[in-house]
């Protein structure tokens, strides 16, 4: 999960989405809170659809600063900082950052383990029409 969270190094995500994180968490660089929170206001429903990129340095790049981000405390998303805070995914988080060649091995093997998944379907399976809660 570690490796595949490494996708994160492209894309953007919503203000909704890390308002809590860069204005209620400790676990933040200040700085890097403080240049998000110019683009993401306090208060709900004001720019909740402002996007921000989820790795400031190279948005476009597939590459390992998403886990560098982690160690500097500039994860956007309070879900990705918690890869790294104290916690059991502290050293791949560092062995990413080390090596961006282990990154993106266990990243191709991690996409194939999930590719190898069955869905469930018919009656064995649910599409959520919101997938934070079954329907």
């Amino acid at each position: 999960m570690v490796a595949l969270s490494g996708s994160h190094t492209i894309g953007q995500a919503r203000c909704t989405n890390f308002r809590a994180h860069i204005y209620n968490e400790t676990d933040i660089d200040s700085g890097f809170a403080g240049t998000r929170q110019s683009g993401c206001p306090p208060n709900s429903g004001s720019g909740d659809n402002n996007l921000a990129p989820l790795d400031l340095q190279t948005p476009t790049a597939f590459e390992n600063n998403y886990y560098k981000n982690l160690v500097a405390k500039k994860g956007l998303l309070h879900s990705d900082q918690e890869l790294f805070n104290g916690g059991a995914t502290d050293p791949l988080v560092q062995y990413y950052v080390s090596s961006q060649s282990a990154f993106f091995a266990d990243f191709v093997a991690g996409m194939i383990k999930m590719g190898d998944i069955s869905p469930l379907t018919g009656n064995n399976g649910e599409i959520r029409k919101n997938c934070r809660k079954s329907n």
